[in-house]
C-alpha cells in the first residue's frame, strides 16, 4: 500500500526512499523515472544512503541505470549497505532510479537530488561520449566542468578520442581550454592542454582513471568538443599473438549500452588472418530497414574503420569464418541506448604466409623466416618429423618427392590427387599448439593448394578453408574408402592394352598355321 516513485520531469528535484529518514517499509518496490529536455543530460547524486548490507546486495537494494530500467545493458550499477553511490551523469535525458526491500531489516533508506543540463560529473561505464555544453551549439561563456572517467569494471587504463573540437584559440591555451589530467584530481600528471581548431591527440592513461576539464572565459566561444572514451581490457584491446579469443564486454551475460569497443589484430607482415565466430546474440535488425541499425559487430581489413568492411552483422547468427586481405584486422562492436543481448565470442588465427607449388612427382614448400623467427626448423615438418624444413636464405624450404614424407594418393571429384600434413609446431611448455595446413597437388596439371585444417582449437575450428583457390574454400570432402596406396587406373588401363595385344598375336599365329 506504500505509495513511490513515479515520473521526475522537472529541471530539477529531490527524492527519497518511504518514510525517509523513518526505516523503510518491508516487501517493497519503487521506480523513479528521471526525464529531462531531451539533448540534456542527468546528474544525479545522494546525500544519505543506508540500506541492509549483502556482499551481493540480494536482499535490499538500489539500482541506477543511465536510461530506462529493466534493461540490463543500461545498468550503472547496484548498491546496498552504509556506503553512498558515487554521482552519476546519464549519457542521454533519461535516468531510472529503482529500489527495492525485502520481508526483513529495514533501514533509514536515501536520500537523492538530480538535475539537468549537468555540465561534467562522474562516468563509469567502459565506453561513453563526452561533449561540451549545448554541443554542436556554442558553449556558454564563463563554464567551467570536470568528467571523472574511471571504475569500470575492466580496471584498465583509459583511452580519449576526440571527434569534434574548435575552441577560441591563443598561445598557451589561456584563454578557453580542455586538458587532461592522468588520474582522478587535477594533482596527477597532466596529458595535455588543448584550444583552438586542431583536434587533440588521441590519449591513452595509465591509470584506470582520467579527469577532463572545460573551462571558457567571459567572451569569444565555439563550436566545442566531442569525445569518446573507451576502457582497455573489455572494450578496446591489441592481439600481436598468431591465435586468440576474445568476447564482447561482461559475456556471456548481456553487454552494456552505450558502447563503442575495438578489438584490433596485428600480425607479421604476410599473414592474414581467420576469424571464427563461436557464439554471437547481439540486437536483431530493425524491422523497417531490414539492416543492422542497432547493435552490430564490423569487421574491417587493413586496421582502421577506413579499410574495407568484411562484414556488419547483429541479430543472433551461426556465421561462416572471414579471412583478411592483409596482416591486419579491426573489429569493432557498436550499441545502442536499449535491448542488450549475451554478446559474441570469437576465436582467430594466423594463417602463415606460404608458397607450395608441385611438379608430377615432389612437393615444394617456402615459409619466410621472418613470420616463424621464434620457431626451430626442425618444428617445421612434412607428414612425419623426420621431414622436417631446412633453412635455406631467409626462408625455410621443403622439398620431398610424392612416395615420402606421410603423402597419401587420393581421389577427390573424380581427379588423381596427392595430399600431405604440414605442421607448425608453436607448442610452449606443456601447452600443445600444433597448426596442420593440408597441401594437396594434381600431378597432371602441376597445381597446388594449402588448406588450414587445425589451429589453436580442433574441436572449434571444424572448418577448413582453402588459402589458395578460393573457388575451393569449406566444400571439399573427403571418403576414406577412395584412399588407395596408389593410382591404380592407368595399371589397369595398361593390363587391358597388354592383354588385348597378346589376343591379337595368337590370333594371327593361327591363321599362319591353317
Amino acid at each position: 500500500g506504500i505509495k513511490c516513485g513515479g515520473v521526475l520531469s522537472a529541471p530539477s528535484g529531490n527524492f527519497s526512499s518511504p518514510n525517509f529518514p523513518g526505516l523503510y517499509p518491508y516487501d517493497t518496490e519503487c521506480t523513479w523515472l528521471i526525464v529531462v529536455a531531451e539533448g540534456s543530460s542527468v546528474l544525479l547524486s545522494f546525500s544519505h544512503f543506508e540500506l541492509e548490507y549483502h556482499d551481493a546486495c540480494a536482499y535490499d537494494y538500489l539500482q541506477v541505470y543511465n536510461g530506462a530500467a529493466r534493461d540490463q545493458g543500461n545498468l550503472l550499477g547496484t548498491f546496498c549497505g552504509h556506503s553512498p553511490p558515487p554521482p552519476f551523469s546519464s549519457a542521454w535525458h533519461v535516468m531510472a532510479v529503482v529500489f527495492r526491500s525485502d520481508r526483513h531489516v529495514a533501514k533509514h533508506g536515501f536520500a537523492a537530488a538530480y538535475r539537468k543540463d549537468a555540465c561534467g560529473g562522474q562516468l563509469t561505464g567502459l565506453s561513453g561520449e563526452i561533449t561540451s555544453p549545448r554541443y554542436p551549439e556554442s558553449y556558454p561563456n564563463d563554464a567551467e566542468c570536470r568528467w571523472s572517467i574511471g571504475g569500470a569494471s575492466s580496471g584498465g587504463p583509459l583511452t580519449l578520442v576526440f571527434a569534434d573540437f574548435q575552441m577560441e584559440g591563443g598561445q598557451g591555451c589561456g584563454f578557453d581550454y580542455v586538458a587532461l589530467f592522468d588520474g582522478p584530481t587535477v594533482t596527477a600528471p597532466r596529458l595535455g592542454r588543448y584550444c583552438g581548431s586542431t583536434r587533440p591527440p588521441r590519449t591513452i592513461s595509465s591509470t584506470p582513471h582520467l579527469l577532463i576539464i572545460f573551462k571558457s572565459d567571459f567572451n569569444i566561444g565555439g563550436r566545442g568538443f566531442k569525445a569518446h572514451f573507451y576502457s582497455a581490457g573489455e572494450c578496446q584491446e591489441v592481439f600481436t599473438t598468431i591465435k586468440g579469443n576474445f568476447s564482447s564486454p561482461q559475456y556471456p551475460n548481456f553487454y552494456p549500452n552505450n558502447l563503442k569497443c575495438q578489438w584490433s589484430i596485428q600480425l607479421p607482415p604476410g599473414y592474414r588472418i581467420k576469424v571464427f565466430f563461436l557464439d554471437m546474440e547481439l540486437e536483431g535488425r530493425s524491422s523497417l530497414t531490414g539492416g543492422c541499425d542497432y547493435d552490430h559487430l564490423s569487421a574491417f581489413d587493413g586496421g582502421t574503420e577506413n579499410g574495407s568492411l568484411l562484414g556488419r552483422w547483429c541479430g543472433r547468427e551461426s556465421l561462416a569464418p572471414i579471412t583478411s586481405r592483409s596482416n591486419r584486422l579491426l573489429l569493432v562492436l557498436h550499441t545502442d541506448r536499449n535491448t542488450a543481448k549475451r554478446g559474441f565470442s570469437i576465436s582467430y588465427v594466423g594463417v602463415v604466409p606460404m608458397n607450395v607449388s608441385c611438379t608430377r612427382t615432389d612437393f615444394h614448400i617456402q615459409i619466410p623466416v621472418q613470420s616463424l623467427a621464434q620457431l626451430e626448423r626442425n618444428r617445421i615438418y612434412l607428414g612425419t618429423p623426420s621431414c622436417a624444413a631446412q633453412m635455406v636464405g631467409r626462408n625455410f624450404k621443403i622439398h620431398t618427392r610424392f612416395d615420402t614424407c606421410g603423402t597419401e594418393s587420393q581421389r577427390r571429384n573424380n581427379t588423381s590427387v596427392i595430399v600431405s600434413i604440414l605442421y607448425i609446431d608453436f607448442s610452449v611448455g606443456d601447452q600443445e599448439d600444433i597448426h596442420q595446413y593440408e597441401v594437396q597437388c594434381e600431378p597432371k596439371r602441376k597445381e597446388a593448394s594449402v588448406t588450414l585444417i587445425a589451429g589453436p582449437d580442433p574441436s572449434r575450428l571444424s572448418q577448413a578453408e582453402n588459402l589458395v583457390d578460393a573457388q575451393q574454400r569449406e566444400g571439399e570432402a573427403m571418403d576414406a574408402r577412395e584412399i588407395k596406396s596408389q593410382d591404380t587406373s592407368d595399371i589397369v588401363f595398361i593390363s587391358i592394352c597388354i592383354l588385348a595385344g597378346l589376343l591379337m598375336v595368337i590370333a594371327v599365329v593361327g591363321l599362319v598355321l591353317l
